[in-house]
Order: structure tokens, then sequence, then C-alpha cells
């Protein structure tokens, strides 16, 4: 969920502003874990919503830099006390949350917010660094779900990276699109959301086809 984008404002600058409008949402969708990105939040720290009963964990810039990007969590408070560990940041790009199943066995997931296409090829290289570190990082026995946004295309060509994207992918990748896409690769890593077949008005961004990209989740 890109909490910038529900804001009112731009110049919305305090935290309970914000994570009051996204407990809105998840109570009304009873969503019990979302990935948020754009936080815009600085430094690691977390909030509760008492009366929504969401507990907020983000990761961002320090306090003394411009915020942007910032990458987090919002979880029921009622599942804090499940949890192996709090949520923990990397930087404002990544976040990880280590889930506890059935059998002793865990899910991690990673929210994300990647470099945008105009950034600079060693910032967007950093990026892809830091995310290979983190998956390094989860044990092998544990599910892997990366959720966010990749600002990237991955396009449609299903039978070049097979088993990495599906059937239902649109237009052609970019630069961005092939670091993913090579990273994925790597690490058996499936781009669910070219595997659902819905109408391109729910899973793209943009309304012009040149414009078109797969929405992130």
């Amino acid at each position: 969920m890109n909490m910038c984008t529900l804001m009112d404002s731009s110049k919305t600058d305090r935290p309970e502003g914000r994570t009051a409008l996204v407990t809105r949402k998840l109570s009304r969708c009873n969503i019990q874990i979302a990935a948020l990105g754009e936080t815009r939040f600085p430094d690691e720290s977390q909030l509760t919503e008492v009366k929504a009963s969401y507990t907020f964990f983000w990761s961002g810039r320090s306090s003394d830099e411009r915020c942007e990007a910032g990458v987090g969590f919002a979880i029921r408070s009622n599942l804090i006390s499940k949890l192996v560990s709090l949520p923990k940041g990397f930087n404002d790009w990544l976040m990880s949350l280590r889930l506890p199943l059935k059998g002793k066995r865990h899910t991690n997931f990673i929210s994300t917010h990647a470099p945008i296409m105009t950034n600079p090829k060693e910032i967007k290289d950093k990026f892809y660094e830091h995310l290979e570190s983190f998956i390094a990082s989860v044990p092998k026995e544990d599910k892997l779900v990366i959720l966010g946004d990749f600002n990237s295309r991955v396009g449609a060509d299903y039978q070049t990276w097979e088993g990495v994207i599906g059937r239902n992918g649109v237009c052609n990748s970019n630069r961005n699109g092939h670091l993913l896409l090579k990273t994925c690769a790597a690490h058996d890593l499936l781009i669910t959301n070219t595997v659902f077949h819905l109408p391109n008005r729910n899973k793209t961004s943009g309304h012009a086809p040149t414009q078109q990209a797969l929405a992130s989740y």
C-alpha cells in the first residue's frame, strides 16, 4: 500500500495523520498485515493506532535528511505478541517481518520501495545489492514473500523468463524490470501479479498504452 497516494496533501507530515487514513482502509477490508511504501517517515520507529488496533512499523532516512521513499508494515495489534521479533529495517528501501506459521514454519515478508527509473545507475545497483543481502539472510527453510513497488516493467516474455513471470504480463520490460527479472531468476522467485488473469483496468497503472505498467502487489 502506497501511503503517499492516500494523503490529502503532500504537506501532511505528522505520522498520526497518515496512519489514520491507512487504518480506515485496512479495517474496511479486514486486512491483518500490510506492507507500506512511500511512508516518508524519518528514522526507524513504530506507532500504535489504539482505536483501530493497528501498529505501524517503519524504516526511513535519518531525521536530518530529506524524507523520501520509506517502507514499513501495518499489523493488527493482537498479532504483535505472536511475532518471533519485531519488524527490522535495513534502510529506507527495505524492511523485513518474520511471521510464525503452524508446525514451527515461518514466512519472511520484505516490504520494499525501489529507486525510480531516473535515479542514477549507482543507486539502483546499490538497492539490488541490499536486496540480495536481505534475501541471503532469510533461512532456507522459510517461505519468502517480497511486497512493494519496484518501479519497473517486467514485460510479458514468459517464455524467456519461464518460472519468473506468468502469461499475464503487459507491455515491454525496461531497465529496472530487467534488474528485477534477473534477481528473481537467481533466487527462484515468481512475480505473482503476472500470473492472474484480470482486465487491464484492474492490473495496470497509467492510462496511455505507452505508460501502462503492472500495479504493484
